[in-house]
């Protein structure tokens, strides 16, 4: 059936991608009338040496920027809301985020409070719109799996609700720069290398099958699917594989684009929720649960499920539709068993918490995207299931 719903699609963020693309720091700051950027960072960016790299190439273009490296996993309000202080006082005329998701998060929220002013939680989705653009940014990620740097949008957490919320869908709150280097995530351990590639390749399946997509995120969405079932097991395994992270970098490029304004399914409305009541990493969180979402959904979207197995390589000729969507299904299942993502139990969740967690993630805005209907009840299956994988056990039994 044709679609007859109006769908749009903007991206104001300039891709600049190349191994050694961190050298054009500098340039690209001078290019956007930066002379005292706010640079947000992590303390792991900034062991890592990192930090240095880049505030190298900024000074050599006559930036003096001033840093901020206070950002810590799950960025809070109060995080966010210092850091707009801090742009104010030093008198900053932009921002540059260098780290994963977390660090260009808290840029994109410092960025909307320094054009709006308030507080962060004063533009929480659906609350006061972003009415005007952040200051000039680029982003530069570490990590390739969030795809912050391309995406309209930020998410940000709320010690006091113990929930994530997000701040966007527009493209007000998008980076201006997108400045990504593959060679800046070889030094990535292994379980942030697994959860990061698996937070991409989730990005692209909710997004490819979320209700509202649409031609152009349908296309960016498999290609990143593609990259993912072709290099994460190498990237996992060989940190130092340039090829391999060269397209894990694309594909969380390519995944983050896949959103457009729209929001994801379940699997995001659940990690995001439950990333608010544990200090769960993300990408990890995400990757346990989307095996599991994926179970309840193929039977909504089956034609989708298996255009998905062909992008993961899997050989689908001679078997029925229904049949090559849970091929898909099965994929991901074994993918995360391959990455070795932990169990809900080693990410800090107990059994007796699903209640808790199925009602916090039926009321998050993501689940009206998912494409299959879902509600508190069917999120208690799935989260039944992430469990049981997760322990080890071995029956197959889907979600129903």
């Amino acid at each position: 059936m044709l679609e007859h719903t109006l769908r749009t699609y903007q991206s104001p963020t300039r891709l600049v991608q190349r191994l050694g693309a961190i050298r054009e720091l500098g340039n690209e700051a001078g290019l956007l009338g930066m002379r005292r950027p706010l640079l947000v960072t992590d303390p792991g960016v900034k062991a890592a040496g990192l930090l240095d790299t880049a505030l190298e190439a900024l000074r050599g273009s006559d930036c003096e920027p001033v840093v901020f490296d206070r950002v810590k996993a799950n960025p809070g309000v109060e995080l966010v809301d210092a850091g707009a202080a801090e742009y104010r006082t030093q008198g900053c005329d932009g921002l540059v985020a260098i780290g994963g998701g977390s660090s260009m998060d808290t840029a994109k929220g410092i960025g909307v409070v320094a054009a709006h002013d308030g507080s962060i939680l004063d533009y929480e989705w659906g609350h006061s719109p972003l009415k005007s653009r952040i200051p000039p940014m680029i982003a530069v990620p570490t990590t390739a799996g969030t795809g912050s740097e391309v995406t309209l949008w930020a998410v940000i957490t709320d010690p006091k609700r113990k929930i994530k919320f997000n701040v966007g869908g527009t493209p007000n709150i998008a980076a201006w720069v997108a400045l990504i280097d593959p060679e800046l995530s070889v030094r990535l351990p292994p379980p942030v290398t697994a959860g990061t590639g698996m937070d991409a390749l989730a990005h692209a399946i909710e997004c490819f099958t979320m209700v509202y997509h649409q031609p152009f995120t349908d296309a960016v969405a498999l290609l990143a699917m593609e990259y993912v079932a072709r290099y994460l097991r190498v990237a996992f395994s060989q940190g130092e594989n340039l090829q391999a992270r060269y397209y894990m970098s694309a594909a969380a490029m390519l995944g983050g684009l896949s959103y457009g304004t729209d929001s994801a399914g379940a699997a995001h409305a659940m990690s995001q929720t439950a990333g608010g009541v544990h200090d769960a990493p993300h990408g990890a969180l995400t990757a346990r649960l989307l095996g599991p979402v994926m179970e309840y959904n193929h039977a909504g979207e089956p034609e989708r499920f298996a255009r998905m197995a062909a992008a993961f390589g899997l050989d689908t000729r001679g078997v029925t539709l229904w049949r090559a969507a849970e091929m898909a299904v099965e994929y991901v299942h074994q993918l995360t068993v391959d990455v070795e993502i932990p169990s809900m139990q080693e990410l800090g969740f107990a059994e007796d918490e699903i209640p808790m967690l199925a009602d916090k993630a039926f009321a998050d805005p993501q689940t009206i995207g998912n494409p299959r209907d879902v509600n508190a009840a069917a999120y208690r299956r799935i989260y039944a299931r992430a469990f049981e994988l997760g322990s080890g056990r071995k029956n197959l039994e889907k979600t129903r």
